[in-house]
């Protein structure tokens, strides 16, 4: 069973010599060898890969045909001490006083099936059609070959008893290029993972479009596609091949060889049957297409694969909402931007162009916020005065956030007000009869509690009516303003770090669908891209501050002693953990193997992964009654916890299924 259901797979170029099967069966055995001592569980070859794809009319001749029928008999004979997944090689079959381009699949020395080849190309460099017949012209569905008689035909799926989510369908080089391929029939009828034994030869810019439709088909049959095409051996006459391999996988290239290699190569690559068995339980309409589908015959086998060094081949993001290009950065943070801009624009408009209101905080999210409206605003042609932009201080409001606010306002010119909400916090807390952190109220001006906060021992600052008081006294100041939006994100969200009816609650929040990690690298590129001179020192320092909530108590000297990742785990993890477990669904389990494989692997302990984790788990479940609550907000990527399309769950799940057992 491949470990965390990830399946290594191979594209697979040997040194080849034109109408040399002997030779062939030799070099496909020597990457067979490498390919097993990878731990590959699925080898896939060239197109005619025992004879090559160019021996023109020698295919007629029976010499050649025995030729390639003997060199399979040997190459089965020795992988079976050899390569212990399953292989795909190419070579002519007779039936019937007819030749067949085909593939043969194998595990070990057994012969599982023969697929041909369904399309023929014959036009320009190509004569497929003087040499074979299509797998259409077929009369039988079963075939004698090397000693073994197995299924022959079009229709074939080969399924892993042992791994049920790796079903393999196999087409053939210009199968791919036609308008329904057959592995899109393949797929529909349950193939997780597509092979392509293909003989592409090369001209100007051809590798480019053939790598468009490997991704392009991969994406649409939400599969796993590897593509294995005939290398520099094959050339002859007037066609060059480069071996160009490809991996691909839900519609992303996760692997390509480089072209031209003189000798022989193989490209390896961990494929996720997960990931791909999630997307196709999510896409509802993928198998619509169902209806009217010819029956596919499977043939089972068992899948013994050898051990695994490295465990994992495969680039883990440890920011995956985060690009590491700096120029698709730039092109994400300006579309997320647009976007924003876009969804508050059509919200105002069908309200009549209101006035109105955000509170900044000097922090990530409200900065975010209100550059999206005076955006949004300038967009619409309205005056940056219609945006009351309000900061409200309270007792654990730093002089660093409260600084940057009011210059980042002052800069955008908005409309800017300032609010210190502790006096009302003072007298909602003496009606409700609260003695914070032991304080009574009685006799306490707002400046004598402030310098009694600021003595508390720093263990001794933790009250929650304290933070919610605050909290609540903002939201209710901007609700009693003006056409409130919203700041939170959606990290904040999924971990329920947001105070009910408070800061959880606005008429429509931007920022609903934005996790933190990239709030941080969009204002960061505001800052980089719009502004200049205060305004972008402002932008950055905010973007370098701490996170906080800063509803808890300062330092006597004014700093934040509240940080939020002290609670909820450094965001890096918490978003990590979210886009595994939102969007493709995986297991606490897996979630950890593939932490144990990103870039930030060595800056946390397993023991720290485990801990931020159970912390992420349990908080997601608890806090699910914030989120069956949410404003409206625009969708920005693939990942949005919206009760009114993204993710419905009972607000009173259980989490222990997710927290026990590891």
């Amino acid at each position: 069973m491949p470990t965390h259901n990830f399946l290594r797979v191979a594209a697979a170029c040997p040194e080849l010599r034109v109408a040399d099967p002997a030779f062939n069966a030799e070099r496909t055995l020597a990457l067979l060898c490498e390919a097993d001592a990878a731990g590959c569980d699925l080898a896939v070859f060239p197109e005619m890969g025992l004879t090559g794809y160019t021996c023109g009319d020698l295919f007629h001749h029976s010499t050649l045909l025995k030729a390639a029928e003997a060199a399979l008999d040997t190459l089965l004979a020795a992988a079976g001490h050899c390569f212990h997944g399953v292989a795909v090689i190419g070579l002519p079959v007779a039936i019937d006083g007819m030749v067949f381009n085909c593939a043969a699949v194998f595990t070990g020395s057994k012969l599982l099936g023969v697929v041909p080849k369904t399309y023929l190309p014959n036009y320009k460099e190509f004569y497929d059609g003087r040499y074979y017949h299509p797998a259409a012209h077929a009369t039988v569905n079963a075939v004698s070959l090397a000693g073994q008689t197995v299924p022959f035909g079009t229709d074939l799926l080969f399924r892993a008893e042992n791994a049920s989510d790796f079903v393999l369908g196999v087409e053939i080089c210009e199968d791919l290029w036609m308008p329904v391929p057959p592995s899109s029939l393949q797929a529909m009828a349950g193939a997780t993972i597509l092979a392509n034994l293909s003989a592409s030869n090369e001209i100007i810019g051809k590798s480019g479009y053939r790598r468009q439709l490997v991704i392009g088909q991969s994406g649409r049959c939400i599969a796993g596609y590897v593509y294995s095409s005939a290398g520099t051996g094959e050339s002859t006459t007037d066609v060059v091949f480069g071996g160009h391999c490809l991996v691909a996988e839900n519609g992303s290239l996760l692997a390509e060889s480089q072209r031209f290699q003189r000798r022989g190569h193989i490209t390896i690559h961990d494929l996720d049957l997960g990931r791909i068995q999630r997307d196709r339980l999510t896409t509802g309409s993928f198998h619509d297409a169902r209806a009217g589908q010819r029956p596919f015959r499977t043939v089972p086998f068992a899948l013994a694969t050898s051990e695994r060094t490295p465990a994992l081949i495969r680039e883990v993001d440890a920011h995956p909402f985060v690009p590491s290009d700096p120029a698709t950065l730039k092109e994400r943070c300006e579309e997320i931007f647009a976007t924003q801009v876009s969804g508050l624009a059509k919200r105002l408009d069908h309200i009549g162009r209101p006035k109105v209101s955000i509170g900044v905080s000097g922090g990530l999210d409200s900065t975010l916020a209100l550059l999206v409206v005076a955006k949004t605003f300038a967009e619409l042609g309205e005056s940056p005065s219609k945006i009351q932009a309000i900061t409200m201080p309270g007792f654990g409001t730093t002089t660093r956030t409260k600084g940057n606010a009011q210059t980042l306002m002052a800069a955008l010119g908005v409309t800017a007000k300032e609010i210190d909400i502790r006096p009302l916090c003072l007298i909602e807390m003496r009606a409700l009869g609260h003695k914070p952190f032991g304080i009574d109220l009685a006799d306490h001006t707002v400046e004598a509690l402030t310098i009694a906060l600021h003595a508390l021992p720093h263990d001794n600052r933790h009250d929650l009516v304290f933070e919610n008081v605050q909290a609540r006294v903002r939201t209710n100041l901007l609700m009693n303003t003006a056409f409130v939006i919203g700041t939170g994100d959606v990290s904040e969200l999924a971990l329920g770090w947001c105070t009910y009816n408070a800061d959880h609650m606005s008429m429509y929040n931007p920022n609903v669908s934005i996790p933190k990690t990239l709030v941080k690298f969009l204002v960061q590129w505001a800052a980089e891209n719009e502004f200049a001179g205060v305004a972008r020192r402002t932008l950055l320092d905010i973007a370098a501050t701490e996170i906080s909530p800063e509803l808890l108590p300062t330092s006597a000297a004014g700093e934040a002693l509240q940080a939020t990742e002290a609670s909820t785990g450094p965001y890096e993890l918490v978003d990590f953990f979210l886009y595994h477990f939102l969007r493709w669904g995986e297991s606490p389990e897996k979630i950890l193997f593939l932490a144990g494989h990103a870039k930030f692997r060595a800056e946390y302990t397993p023991e720290e992964l485990r801990k931020w984790l159970r912390v992420f788990l349990t908080r997601f479940f608890q806090n699910q009654f914030k989120r069956s609550g949410l404003p409206d907000g625009p969708k920005v990527g693939s990942v949005s916890v919206s009760p009114r399309g993204d993710w419905r769950m009972p607000s009173d799940a259980s989490a222990r299924a997710w927290l026990g057992g590891w």
